[in-house]
Formats: structure tokens, C-alpha cells, sequence
């Protein structure tokens, strides 16, 4: 059964860029000859290294995506060991990482599609006076001015206006409909 596999390997940074080129070249022909296929190869660059490794400071990273039989993995690593331009290796199998990703979103679809859609909210007064979003002023039409703060001293005392409640009716339900029976 073919899974996928990530491999990141650091090469030494006085490698030229000529001899990262060949060594990818040799490896993806190496899981490709072996029935696998290579999905992905990521030269991420000359990179500064957490600590020293083999005297070496820095390094170029690659990233290889790949498909293949997991004893196709075991000669792949074991051909990185014996270069003696490469510092270190990883390999990881991402193919159980993927499915469970893809679980993950469908079940965010899921939850996405059952929430309730966020109703549409009517602009304020304030907003349509003031030129916003939604508002039918006319562009370029004057904005009246808004006092930025209000002015100092106590606030005027403003009474509400009496409001008087109005008697609600509430209405019978209406008798269901009856069909004539048929003659």
C-alpha cells in the first residue's frame, strides 16, 4: 500500500547550487524507479540552524513530498546517511495527518451549515445621515456636523413625552375549512 511521506534534509551551506540540483535529481530518481512518485520538492534556502552540527552554523534545507511503498523509505534514508554532503534527515508519513485534516474540515462544514445565518441588520438613522454603509445620501452630498464631544457643564434635562398604551385585540382563530362532500 503506497502512503505519503515528507523528507526534509539539510545539505552543508558550501554546497553549490549545482550540487543540491543533482542530489535532489538522484533522489527523486530513486523513488521513481522504485514505483513511487514524487508529489513535491521545496528548496527552502540557506537557513541559520537551532545549534552547530557537524561544525556548521547554517545549511540548505529541501523538502521532498513523496508516494511510495514504506520500503522504498527505508533505501532512501539509507542512501542520505552515506552522502556526506547532507548534515541531517527527517522523514515523516503525512498521509494519516491529511485524513484527519480532511475529517476535521468536513465536520467545520458541518457545523458551519448548521449555524444559524446572520440576519441582515437596517442601517441607523445615524448612518444614513452621516453618508455610511447602506445610507441613500448622495456621494459627495455635505456630511452634517457631529460634535465630537459634548459640551462641558450639566446636561439639559430632558423630559420623555407621556405615552399612553393603546388596548391590543387579540384575534379568534378562524375556524378551519370544510370541504362540501362530493355529490
Amino acid at each position: 500500500m503506497k502512503r505519503i511521506y515528507e523528507n526534509l534534509f539539510i545539505v552543508k551551506p558550501d554546497a553549490t547550487e549545482e550540487d543540491i540540483d543533482l542530489l535532489i535529481e538522484t533522489m527523486s530518481k530513486q523513488i521513481v524507479a522504485a514505483g513511487g512518485v514524487v508529489d513535491k520538492v521545496d528548496k527552502w534556502g540557506k537557513r541559520k540552524l537551532a545549534y552547530r552540527v557537524e561544525k556548521n552554523r547554517e545549511g540548505y534545507f529541501v523538502l521532498v513530498q513523496f508516494t511510495t511503498e514504506p520500503s522504498v523509505v527505508k533505501e532512501f534514508e539509507r542512501r542520505l546517511r552515506v552522502q556526506d554532503s547532507i548534515i541531517k534527515f527527517l522523514t515523516v508519513r503525512i498521509d494519516e495527518d491529511m485524513k484527519r485534516l480532511a475529517k476535521r474540515q468536513k465536520e467545520r462544514e458541518k457545523r458551519a451549515h448548521r449555524r444559524p445565518q446572520p440576519q441582515v441588520v437596517q442601517p441607523s438613522l445615524a448612518q444614513a445621515m452621516l453618508g455610511g454603509e447602506g445610507s441613500h445620501a448622495a456621494p459627495g452630498a455635505p456630511v452634517p456636523a457631529v460634535p465630537a464631544h459634548p459640551a462641558p457643564g450639566p446636561a439639559p434635562a430632558v423630559e420623555a413625552p407621556a405615552v399612553e398604551a393603546a388596548p391590543v385585540e387579540v384575534a379568534a382563530p378562524a375556524p378551519a375549512e370544510t370541504t362540501p362532500a362530493a355529490e
